[in-house]
């Protein structure tokens, strides 16, 4: 299939006009993917994969996102998006408590809705997550203890307060911690990021000022470990922190590069926006989801299917060594 060699290479995908339905078109769909923010890489990755799905099926698959990580920019999105009358909406939810309004609004306006990232979410036809979320999380954990030689101090950064998955990693490292490493110790609150990594370095300033013996930080917005990253090469501290969490090579390569940035897990955005789109169109064509099904793509080869939430086996570790194979 298409997908699976275009992506996994991560080669640049086709470019589609992506205005609308295209024309003579008669029976495709309009398909709204709303991400938590625009022009960031990892929903750049995304968009690649959205537009690929348009590509191939001839469906109007396009994508939006607000300028900043605000739950409200994303609600007014949505809104705009109902008002436009699409088939489907494929969201990234910002916040999933924040959305459930407004994603019960399309659903009872007919439209089908896809979450990523929101396994919580009650207004939602399927939620898919590319993973189990506190299984990453603890495997983050678990690369990152290794480093640390099992002792010493840590912290934890997530995007948002209201981000599901970021805090669903977070905890299932720090769970992973207390059982199987006791002589590693949190410290600190978990420090929030708006997804931005600006923020991300001013917070791990501040984290190093507060507690100057500090070894490991763990990240979660794709943005995260490049902010963290700066601020540990600044200081020279590379040789004395281990710095893990989830990004793109294209975001953390050139810290991973000094060894600022030690490990990164991620799954590859672009599968996932094509995914989504996937279900969205299956639920339109009345198409059933089945445990155990495969959707034809990379990590989805082998669903589980728990409720309403659709679990891939999709993540993978990278570090300086094998960066490389991945170039997005």
């Amino acid at each position: 299939m298409k997908i699976r060699s275009t992506l996994l290479a991560g080669a640049l995908l086709t470019s589609v006009a992506l205005a609308g339905i295209p024309a003579g078109a008669g029976e495709a769909k309009k398909i709204a993917t709303v991400v938590k923010i625009a022009g960031i890489q990892w929903f750049n990755r995304m968009e690649e994969g959205v537009k690929q799905f348009a590509a191939d099926t001839g469906n109007g698959a396009f994508q939006v996102g607000p300028a900043q990580a605000d739950p409200q920019q994303q609600v007014a999105l949505i809104e705009d998006m109902i008002a436009q009358g699409v088939d489907a909406l494929a969201v990234v939810p910002m916040s999933p408590e924040a959305l459930e309004p407004v994603l019960k609004k399309a659903m009872d306006a007919g439209i089908v809705v896809i979450t990523h990232e929101a396994a919580s979410q009650k207004n939602t036809n399927y939620d898919l997550e590319a993973f189990v979320n506190e299984d990453f999380g603890a495997n983050l954990m678990e690369q990152m203890a290794t480093c640390m030689g099992g002792e010493g101090e840590y912290t934890v950064f997530v995007g948002s307060l209201t981000s599901q998955t970021h805090n669903q990693w977070v905890d299932g490292a720090i769970a992973y911690q207390k059982e199987k490493y006791p002589n590693m110790v949190l410290v600190g609150d978990k420090n929030e990021t708006a997804d931005d990594a600006q923020k991300a370095y001013e917070k791990t300033q501040e984290v190093l000022r507060a507690f100057p013996n500090i070894k490991g930080l763990q990240g979660s917005a794709s943005t995260d470990v490049a902010g963290i990253g700066l601020a540990i090469e600044e200081r020279g501290m590379e040789d004395a922190t281990c710095v893990f969490g989830t990004s793109l090579p294209s975001i953390a390569g050139q810290y991973l590069e000094t060894g600022a940035v030690d490990g990164i897990g991620f799954w590859d955005p672009s599968v996932a926006g094509y995914a989504m789109n996937k279900v969205a169109m299956m639920v339109i064509n009345g198409e059933e989801v089945t445990d155990g099904m495969d959707l034809g793509l990379p990590g989805y080869e082998n669903i589980t299917l728990d409720g309403k939430v659709i679990y891939g086996k999709a993540f993978v570790n990278v570090n300086k060594e094998n960066m490389a194979e991945y170039p997005f």
